[in-house]
């Protein structure tokens, strides 16, 4: 309606020099006009929107992209993909759909959370509705994590007014300070609405290093006992790794009110990579830059990192976080390899 009476306001000018059936006709064309161009299918072509009440995330879309850039984790994409499915589908969800990503630096969670927000908002994190907040950055003093609860809570419950299907990822939540996190409680628990607001249909997400060792000793365990990685089944690590967080003076939810509550939905391990999903990330990488699959490059690359227990290096200590800074280094046999 704004735009509409703008939009007359300017044509008033001409209006005045002419007959009344032409001030009519003409009023009636800039209505239309104005119709058109308000239709939330052609303004959000133009301006992000966020989604429409109905809104569901393709979930072939969303597998297609798992498969195609998250390398050797199988639990993690199983209960993901199940998870927001479930989440998505269901027209009147009880809750925010809650999740807490475990795992050393470079197994795949920062990859999962931004393929997970550019499925809700196809602009990924540079969306409007899509909020990261980095625990060094964010929140770096301990002796402010009384205003720290007041601005997140403000933030939250603002962003969330504007957007119910708003996402939030914490990252570095190992490196969140104690009670922190506990100021979101109310917006993840079973309340129709706060306040007027109804968080129901947001999505938080924590990465999380804490628990990582952890998951690492179960992943040997089963390696030790000639089992393959892919029988670990979910039931295997996740109260191990709630507990253990729970417990965990330096996870970010130590003695957390989340975790008392049952308030996050899913622990999500993700599994240290081995020799053979180094080389997946690799490969990864080279298409992304355009490079054709070159596996001298890939084995070079992959003979690069370092890889533990000392005796039977199996698993890489950094996952695949330094893939594209060792695949600089071969820059030049890269080039000469770009597709044509």
């Amino acid at each position: 309606m704004p735009r509409a009476v703008a939009l007359l306001w300017l044509l008033l000018p001409a209006l005045a020099a002419l007959e009344p059936l032409s001030v009519g006709l003409a009023i009636g064309v800039a209505s239309a006009l104005t119709g058109y161009l308000s239709h939330p299918r052609f303004y959000c072509s133009y301006v992000e929107c966020c989604p429409a009440a109905g809104h569901r995330i393709n979930a072939t879309a969303l597998k297609a992209q798992l498969d195609a850039k998250l390398f050797g984790q199988h639990l993690a994409k199983d209960v993901v993909l199940k998870a927001v499915m479930g989440f998505s589908n269901n027209p009147s969800p009880k809750k925010p759909l809650t999740l807490s990503l475990h795992g050393w630096a470079g197994t795949g969670k920062n990859f999962l959370s931004q393929i997970l927000a550019e499925q809700v908002h196809p602009a990924g994190l540079r969306s409007k509705f899509v909020h990261l907040f980095l625990a060094t950055l964010h929140f770096p003093h301990q002796d402010h994590v009384k205003l720290y609860k007041e601005q997140l809570q403000k933030w939250i419950r603002g962003n969330v007014s504007a957007c119910p299907h708003s996402v939030f990822i914490f990252d570095e939540m190992d490196k969140m300070h104690p009670g922190l996190m506990d100021a979101i409680k109310p917006f993840l628990d079973y309340y129709e609405q706060i306040d007027g607001v109804s968080y129901r249909k947001a999505i938080f997400i924590f990465l999380s290093n804490a628990g990582g060792d952890l998951i690492n000793k179960a992943a040997l365990d089963f390696w030790t006992s000639g089992k393959s990685r892919e029988e670990i089944l979910l039931k295997d690590l996740e109260p191990m790794l709630s507990v253990g967080v729970f417990n965990n003076k330096n996870s970010g939810l130590w003695h957390s009110s989340l975790i008392d509550r049952n308030l996050i939905d899913y622990f999500v391990p993700f599994l240290p990579l081995e020799h053979k999903h180094v080389k997946m990330c690799v490969r990864a990488e080279m298409i992304a830059r355009g490079y054709a699959v070159d596996e001298k490059v890939v084995q070079a690359v992959a003979d690069e990192m370092t890889f533990f227990p000392k005796e039977q290096k199996i698993y890489s200590d950094k996952g695949c976080k330094t893939v594209q800074a060792k695949l600089d280094i071969h820059e030049d046999i890269g080039m000469g390899n770009v597709k044509g």
